[in-house]
């Protein structure tokens, strides 16, 4: 599904990202952990397409995505999320959704002109499955309330609803358990184990070890911008290497 290549990623002659090589199998649910700083929202840029990488390669599906802009990487099935939900404040839980929603033909202006009864249907059916996503996260009671009136719980809930709107094979989760209540927690995990089970790949990022445990069949360690380990999280977790590389980032 997703394979990083010998990637590496320099700011002003520093490596933020070193050499940095992983593949994420179809249908996993892989955990990339390690300290602050180690590299891993950098990883998460390159492979999103925020950021360009220095050398290396990225292959999605077998198809090279290095040098491809952020929406080309969407439109061929790589969806992201954010550590910090940045929503569209005063617009609706619902239309924060229909954003999402790609390939809409009402965003092309010969379509609003000689086509307005297949653009209509196209947004009727965009509208009721927006709907469905979001009751299926939780949020159909508070569908019409402007996303700035939701709690920070919530708004994770409405990134995950937004990225399974643009129909993605593979979404990048960022710190899903941050700054999350326990009970809307529960929620979120057990709608990342549904959506994987209709055959969606995830690529973790996340400080919460019971997360990564319950959800994690593997886990992908960095260290100062290289990979250290991989392998099962109770294995990681126990490996001298990795528990020396989280005790040194919390002293620094």
């Amino acid at each position: 599904m997703l394979e990083v290549q010998s990637v590496s990623k320099s700011f002003d002659g520093f490596r933020a990202v070193d050499d940095v090589s992983f593949a994420v199998p179809a249908g996993a649910i892989v955990g990339l952990i390690g300290p602050n700083g180690a590299g891993k929202t950098t990883t998460f840029n390159l492979i999103a397409g925020t950021l360009q990488p220095t050398a290396g390669a990225i292959r999605l599906g077998g198809r090279a995505i290095e040098h491809e802009p952020a929406h080309r990487r969407v439109a061929a099935g790589l969806a992201r999320t954010f550590q910090i939900p940045k929503p569209f404040g005063e617009m609706s839980v619902l239309e924060n959704v229909l954003v999402a929603a790609r390939a809409q033909p009402g965003e092309r202006m010969l379509a609003n002109l000689f086509a307005r009864a297949s653009v209509r249907r196209q947004e009727q059916a965009n509208i009721a499955r927006a709907r469905e996503i979001v009751a299926f996260v939780d949020l159909a009671k508070v569908e019409r309330l402007p996303a700035k009136a939701l709690s920070g719980g919530q708004r994770k809930l409405l990134e995950l609803a937004r990225v399974l709107m643009a129909e993605p094979r593979l979404i990048l989760l960022d710190e899903p358990a941050a700054g999350v209540n326990p009970a809307l927690l529960e929620i979120i995990m057990a709608r990342i184990e549904a959506i994987n089970r209709t055959g969606i790949t995830f690529l973790i990022i996340e400080h919460n070890m019971d997360l990564v445990a319950r959800l994690c069949g593997e886990v992908i360690v960095m260290a100062e911008g290289r990979v250290l380990g991989r392998g099962a999280p109770e294995v990681m977790a126990r490996d001298p290497r990795v528990v020396d590389a989280y005790l040194g980032g919390a002293v620094a």
